[in-house]
């Protein structure tokens, strides 16, 4: 199980997180925006607004269009798109590590709950 789930904000609006790292790997894997968002369950605009703002974030382009093949063309990751996705993994095992060692004291003493709790607004003065 996953322990944690972590943003990096690299820049006022500029920001990585799991959400974009795992768009930028089904990217890799399919070669396609449209099958990689399906394959997260995610639709394609939504996907190609977190491309979009990956291009605005950075000098360097983390994508670029194909042309041709049996598709006509897809997308698929720069060698800096690459390089992006390594060093958020990289971070992200040493933050998992370090985060279950600290915590692990905690963990074994955690209810199994089938879903996180609902939060519930309370109205001042009803």
């Amino acid at each position: 199980m996953q322990l944690v789930r972590f943003r990096v904000d690299l820049a006022p609006g500029s920001s990585l997180g799991p959400g974009k790292i795992d768009l930028l790997e089904a990217i890799e894997e399919h070669g396609s925006l449209t099958r990689a968002a399906a394959s997260l369950g995610m639709s394609y605009r939504y996907a190609w607004l977190l491309v979009d703002d990956l291009k605005g974030s950075f000098t360097q382009p983390v994508t670029a269009a194909t042309v041709g093949g049996k598709r006509g063309g897809g997308v698929e990751l720069t060698p800096f798109g690459r390089e992006v996705v390594r060093r958020y993994r990289a971070a992200y095992a040493r933050i998992e590590a370090v985060a279950r060692k600290e915590f692990a004291p905690l963990v074994r003493r955690v209810r199994a709950r089938r879903s996180a709790p609902r939060r519930r607004s309370i109205q001042r003065g009803a």
